[in-house]
Parts: C-alpha cells; structure tokens; sequence
C-alpha cells in the first residue's frame, strides 16, 4: 500500500505532501489544479521517463518521494540489487536536476531506474494519462490472464530451466570439439612423457637424500667408521672405560646395594654404546661410493626437475596433471558418446517443454475466452460500446523449434479492442483517448477481482492501482457504475483516483483536495485531506459549480450517504 507522497519544486508543486490510506482515495479539484501532477509524479518513481521540464521555474532541482508498505517480493528484489531493507516499509525518491540529469535513491541508498522498474509491478501500477502503454505491456497482460485463470508457471519454469541447461551443454561440447581436437597431439605427447617416466609419489625427496650420500661415501664413511672406534673398538673406548667402571661399581655394591641401581645403569650405557656403535659399523660397510649409481640418480632428478618444470611444482602434481591429461583424452575418444547422450537429454527436455507450454496454453486460451466475456461487459457498463478479445497465440508451424520459448510458456498474450461497431480489433495501445484506457483498465481490474479463480501459486500483482481521468466522456449513471467498480475494486487492494465527477467522489473513503493559490506573486499547489463536512461541500461544489448551495450540499449528503 502506497503510505506517503511527497513532491517538491515538480511542476507547478511547491511542496506537498500527501498521506494515503487503505480503500479508494480520490483526488478532486478544478482543473489545472495539479491533480495529474501527482500521479505522474508516481509514475516517474515506478521508473518513468523523467524530464528536466517538471522542474519547477527558479528551481535547482524537483524532488518526488513515496513510502510504500513493504512486501516479501520486494525485499527480495532489493537483495537482488545489493540494497537494504527498511523494516516494513520501502522509501523511493528520486531528483530531477534543472541540467535534466537526475539521481536515484532507494531506503536512502543510491539505486537505478532499472531497480524501480523492477518494483514497480510488486509496489504499483500507474494507470496515468503518459504511462499508460509502459505500465500494461504484454508482461503485464500475461500476468493479470493468468492471475484470473489461477494459472501457475512453476512446471514451464522447471522444464525450461532443464531444456536450457541441456542445450548449452550441448552448444559448449559442440563448439569446443575443435579447440579440443587441436589439443590432442599435445595431451597424447604430455600423456607419453608423463607416463614414460613412472613416476612415484615423494621419489624426488627419497632420490635427492640417495645423492647427498653417495656424493660424500668417504667422509660419511670415515665419520661412522671414526665414531665407531672411539665408542666400541679402540682401545681406550667408551665401551672399555664403561666396563671398567662396571666392575668397580660391582665391587662396591657387593659391599652396599646403594650402588646396584648405579650398576645397572652403567650396564644400560654399555648396551646403548655397543648398540649405536653396531649401527654405525654397519652404516660404514653399506656404504657404496658407486659413481654409476651417483650418475643414474643425477640424471633421474634431472627428469623429475623438467617434468616439474612443465606440470607442476611436485612430483605428484605432475602425476595428477597425467591423470587430467588422460581424462581429457577419454573424453575425446568418448566424444560420439556424449554427444549422443546430451542430444538424448535435450531431446527428452524439449518434449517436457512442450507438453508443458501446450497445457498451459490451452489453459490460458480457456482462461482468455471467460476474461474476455466478463471485461467486455464490465466495459460496455462504462459509457463505451466496445468488442474486447484476449487473444493468446502460439508460435506458428514455421518457427524454428524453440522460437518464444520462455521461463513462462510460449505464449504471446495481447488485449485487443474495437471502440466502434464495425471495426477491427486492435491492440489497447492504438485506443485513442487515455480515459477510455483507464476505464478498460477498471474493467479488467474488476473482472480479475470478481472472476478470478484461487490462484495455484501467488502471481505478481500490484498492491496499489492508480487511475487517471478515468471519467472522461462519462456521466449520469455511466458514472456512478464506475465508483461502485472502483468501490468494490479497493476493498481488495488500495485505490487511488483522480477524478472530475461528484458521483465517483461520493464513494471516497479518504478524499483529497487539490487547489491552486497565488502567495508572493506564484502560483503553488496544494494537497488537503477532506474530513467528511469538507469531503460533502467539495461534492457539492462539484455538483453545482463555483456556488455552493444549500440544495446542492444536501445533494452531496445524500450522494455520500447512499454510496456508503
């Protein structure tokens, strides 16, 4: 529901702010007032067009501002944009610089006309005498059909989504394979070298500590031999001094067990002596100094380092760098294979599409023909004698295979209409007059609420539906119908109208008043909610004219009274 409406410097609108509530509001006034102002206003914020030609003469810039109650849909469309949300409601405004350059500003951050339009839909629908054929294109012509028939687009949306995602697999394998075939002499000779070498996973660290031996076997050899000398062999050993010891000890301990503990320790080092010393004699006689096996190593490592150089900084990444070689390979080699399942599943998605588009449009063709009846009626009850068909085509026999196909069906769906007898039928954007457009739309509007079978699924539907002029042409009881519509339309959603006829106004549940007045030599215009003595008198001067009378006001009472 649109809450607040605000404009500054736009037009002939100095500041004015307008406070809207649930039901039907309806802005009256003499014309010229600035009525339609405000309603294009609330278009340029639904992403209309703007134009430096609104800002106010003497002014830098104009300023128009909304606040909206917020939706689930819609905070989901500004997270999509990368905005934050503002609790329960969503704040738009935007300012149109005298230069005709202009800025954006959604809950205060900067934002894109582009992020308007694409709340616009879940926010408002402007009905305004220079939005008209922006705010209801085809889009929004599938949206309301499908809306009044109930229909869902969740089964196309899944087969599309499948079918879409098969044909670009298909597309990709397609227009790679001869990149891919320029590549296989080289993955056949990465593939042979790779494999030609064996390699084993951490060979490099074990080959690189082999070197390091065999390239000092007699210094190694002469260390361990030394140390062996010095802890077992020799003469004056560690080995020897330890038995020695041992035996004092002993001695010592036959006399005082105070020592047996020490003795065995003692015993424990000699063992430990003898045993380290038995690792390095057998060390130094492992020792082969072989310069063939020092070469063989030299020249594996030197393999490794050019294989490392070219697939990887490890040894076992350039086995895995062979293994994705060979798997490339296999796909080549696996090509006719693929090819033929991946056609096999577009074949198979493009099958579900089509059954799928097909029943919704033999839905929506059941769908149109009621619509079409009921809005038609709802038409011709508002002063017009009109012929109005929803036409739902399909693509025709000659179309390549997925022409149209989209996440909501095939469908092409167009309102169309003929204002007098014996014309043909045409679409709604070639209606010449914007009130005969804005009294279709009330129709349609009616027709959906009244009409409308449960939806399957919640369809995107404005929240807020604005009317401009949409008494134009009209009169006497042609008149009252449309309030009684509008009436009935607001009880499901909010309403806003502007309108010139004191039969439509008397069924305003907040009516606004706009007048023009003269202050320090401009002219501004201003925007007054009526209490319901201000709301009669206003029905009455628009019953009688500039002079109100005590006849016409009880006119107007009665009026109010009976639309209530």
């Amino acid at each position: 529901m649109l809450v607040e409406l605000r404009a500054e410097n736009y037009a002939v609108i100095d500041h004015a702010i307008a406070v809207f509530g649930p039901g039907l509001n309806l802005l009256t006034g003499e014309t010229g007032a600035g009525k339609s102002i405000l309603v294009d206003a609330l278009a340029l914020l639904m992403g209309g067009k703007s134009s430096a030609d609104v800002v106010r003469h003497g002014a830098e810039k104009a300023v128009v501002a909304c606040v909206f109650e917020s939706t689930s849909a819609a905070e989901a469309i500004l997270e999509e944009n990368g905005l934050d949300s503002e609790g329960t409601e969503i704040i738009l405004r935007r300012e149109i610089l005298s230069s005709g350059k202009g800025r954006v500003f959604v809950n205060n951050q900067p934002a894109t006309v582009a992020v308007l339009k694409q709340l616009a839909p879940e926010l408002a629908l402007v009905h305004a005498q220079s939005e008209t054929l922006s705010s209801f294109d085809q889009t929004q012509q599938r949206i309301l059909l499908d809306r009044f028939g109930g229909l869902s687009t969740d089964t196309v949306a899944e087969a599309y989504a499948r079918w879409r995602s098969a044909a670009e697999k298909l597309e990709e394998l397609i227009q790679g394979e001869q990149d891919r075939l320029r590549m296989v002499d080289l993955w056949s000779y990465q593939r042979k070298e790779i494999e030609a070498a064996r390699l084993e996973p951490g060979e490099d660290d074990a080959l690189e500590t082999e070197k390091r031996v065999l390239a000092n076997a007699e210094k190694l050899y002469s260390a361990a031999m030394g140390a062996f000398e010095q802890l077992y062999e020799g003469g004056a050993s560690a080995e020897v001094a330890l038995r020695a010891a041992l035996r004092n000890v002993e001695e010592l301990a036959r006399y005082d067990s105070r020592f047996q503990e020490s003795a065995q320790q003692l015993e424990s080092a000699r063992a430990t002596v003898g045993d380290v010393g038995t690792s390095l004699r057998d060390y130094a006689e492992g020792i082969n100094a072989s310069p063939e096996r020092l070469a063989e190593i030299e020249d594996r490592l030197a393999l490794l380092d050019r294989l490392k150089r070219k697939y990887g900084k490890t040894v076992a990444e350039v086995i895995a760098f062979g293994e994705e070689v060979t798997a490339k390979l296999a796909e080549v080699e696996d090509r006719d294979g693929i090819l033929k399942q991946l056609k096999a599943e577009l074949d198979s998605a493009s099958a579900a599409y089509r059954t799928a588009a097909s029943a919704l449009h033999k839905e929506r063709k059941t769908a149109a023909a009621k619509l079409s009846k009921l809005a038609e009626a709802q038409i011709n009850s508002l002063a017009m004698k009109v012929h109005f068909d929803v036409a739902v085509t399909e693509p025709s026999q000659g179309a390549t295979q997925n022409s149209g196909w989209t996440t909501h069906g095939w469908d092409q769906v167009e309102y169309r209409i003929a204002t007098n007898a014996g014309e043909p039928l045409k679409p709604l954007h070639e209606i010449a007059s914007g009130g005969e457009m804005s009294r279709v739309m009330l129709a349609l509007k009616v027709s959906v609420e009244e009409g409308a079978v449960k939806p399957k699924t919640k369809s995107p539907t404005p929240r807020t539906l604005v009317f401009d002029e949409i008494d134009i042409g009209i009169g006497g009881r042609a008149a009252d119908a449309v309030g009684q519509k509008l009436k009935a339309l607001s009880r499901g959603q909010q309403v806003l109208c502007v309108t010139h006829l004191p039969q439509i106004a008397a069924f305003a549940d907040q009516h606004f008043l706009i007048d023009k007045r003269e202050a320090d030599g401009r002219t501004k215009t201003q925007v007054r909610l009526l209490d319901q003595s201000a709301s009669t008198h206003e029905v009455a001067r628009m019953l009688s004219g500039a002079s109100v009378t005590e006849t016409s006001l009880q006119h107007a009472a009665q009026m109010i009274a009976t639309s209530r």
